[in-house]
């Protein structure tokens, strides 16, 4: 049985983990975090994600560890990289995750057999060769592949992705992850083979033509409730046009959670620090944010000031617990700001983070499938 390494299991990483578990891998995944993975190792692990239970219960060669070492064995070729790339106060990323893995590595002297260490998390275009370099001399090879997925379909996402993204180091790593997709996807994916600063802009520019077509759905919107036409059918009919499609071309809420504002904003920052101004970069986060004032002041004249406002969700996505950027939340606080009583319905989780975060700010009803 071929194995692979996943350092680390988070959210994103153990789905990774059990998806490759359930295609016939022997999976060895590593978090630093010691409790964690006992709860994984002990199956007790719970999450809002849907299968990861499920999967977690029935799986039969998936161990965790918190050892670095338990993946840098001989036998294991191939080592995905899932770890966290905060944002960070200029629009970058912030890559000293994946810096303290690369210096265990370095620490743990060179390996006898080449090994190839696969980026799964998203870098700023350019981080990649650096690190390629400083591994290089220590026999590892480094490739970027990240992910296109959406939180709330993340394993089921996983097995069938419209294309497979390989910012290869070398043809043999490059081979190895085709392989891999092969036997992962339910589907058969484009695979885009691809210099590694390549496949960095793809990723970030792919989220940024959406959030654009997001934010053009929602200008048109706006400028059509404006003059009293039907927002609905404009955009249902741009949509049948197939140069543009219905996908992303809905009116509603702004786009928001752990992905898009901040790879939109990578990408302008990767822009001007190669003095180039991505303007529809820019411009999609501005009408983002033009938006949501367009909604509050239409929310303030749709309601009466002694009526409570329902928000049937307040995540960025209905059906998951992230909060993160949700322009429904970023309303819905605008408008308790504003005098305005709010309502919420939630799950329990939800409901948690959010009186936590805003306490006293809301009322709330608790649903079992918010």
């Amino acid at each position: 049985m071929e194995k692979i390494g996943v350092i680390g299991i988070g959210k994103l990483g153990i789905c990774l983990a059990l998806n490759l578990e359930r295609k016939g891998y022997a999976v060895t995944g590593v978090d630093n975090n010691s409790q964690y993975v006992d709860i994984v190792n002990n199956k007790q692990l719970t999450s809002s994600e849907p299968g990861v239970v499920e999967y977690l219960s029935t799986s039969k060669n998936f161990v965790a560890s918190t050892q670095l070492d338990n993946v840098l064995i001989d036998d294991i070729k191939l080592i995905f990289i899932v770890v966290d790339t905060p944002s960070v106060s200029d629009g970058g990323y912030d890559h000293s995750q994946i810096e303290t893995i690369a210096n265990q590595i370095i620490a743990n002297g060179k390996s006898i057999e080449e090994k190839h260490l696969v980026i799964n998390c998203t870098t700023m275009p350019g981080y990649c060769d650096t690190l390629a370099e400083k591994l290089k001399p220590y026999n590892y090879t480094v490739s970027y592949n990240p992910e296109f997925i959406a939180q709330g379909s993340i394993l089921k996402d996983q097995v069938s992705p419209d294309q497979v993204l390989i910012g290869e180091d070398s043809g043999i790593a490059a081979e190895l992850i085709e392989k891999v997709y092969a036997n992962l996807c339910d589907n058969t994916p484009q695979i885009c083979r691809m210099s590694r600063v390549s496949a960095e802009i793809t990723k970030l520019a792919t989220n940024c033509f959406l959030t654009t077509k997001i934010s053009f759905a929602n200008a048109v919107g706006d400028l059509a409730i404006k003059v009293g036409a039907e927002p609905g059918k404009i955009l249902n009919a741009i949509g049948a046009d197939k140069r543009i499609g219905h996908a992303y071309l809905k009116y509603g809420f702004g786009y928001g959670g752990p992905c898009f504002p901040r790879d939109n904003r990578a990408f302008g920052r990767y822009g001007r620090d190669n003095n180039l101004t991505m303007l529809l970069s820019e411009a999609t986060d501005a009408v983002n944010q033009e938006h949501l004032t367009f909604q509050f002041n239409q929310y303030l004249n749709q309601y009466q000031p002694n009526e409570t406002i329902l928000f049937d969700s307040v995540t960025y996505k209905k059906g998951t617990i992230i909060i993160e950027e949700a322009q429904q939340l970023a309303l819905a606080v605008r408008l308790v700001e504003a005098g305005r009583s709010v309502l919420i319905k939630e799950s329990i989780e939800v409901v948690e983070l959010l009186e936590k975060q805003y306490p006293d700010m809301f009322i709330y009803k608790v649903v079992q499938d918010a």
